[in-house]
């Protein structure tokens, strides 16, 4: 399978920067881990639109898959309580 490009979008790059250093390595690496799989197991595609989430504890990531240019793209980083808020 080929390996995807990751793209963060700027808006999730603050989020990210803004995690508590305990819980930032491994959402990191979540995020790195989709350029192999992006569709891992546990990860949900949201009913009202064309994105996804993966779990990483108590952080979700929601992010785009571009299969015809093998992209990844990061839309938003938070915690569980206030990802899917708008």
């Amino acid at each position: 399978m080929a390996k995807y490009s990751i793209e963060i979008k700027k808006s999730a790059a603050k989020e990210i920067e803004t995690l508590p250093k305990h819980h930032l390595q491994a959402v990191i690496q979540k995020i790195h881990s989709l350029a192999d799989n992006p569709r891992p197991p546990g990860c949900e595609k949201l009913s009202a639109q064309d994105k996804y989430r993966v779990r990483c504890g108590d952080y979700r990531i929601l992010y785009t898959i571009e299969d015809m240019v093998l992209t990844v793209c990061v839309v938003k980083v938070g915690h569980r309580r206030d990802v899917y808020r708008r």
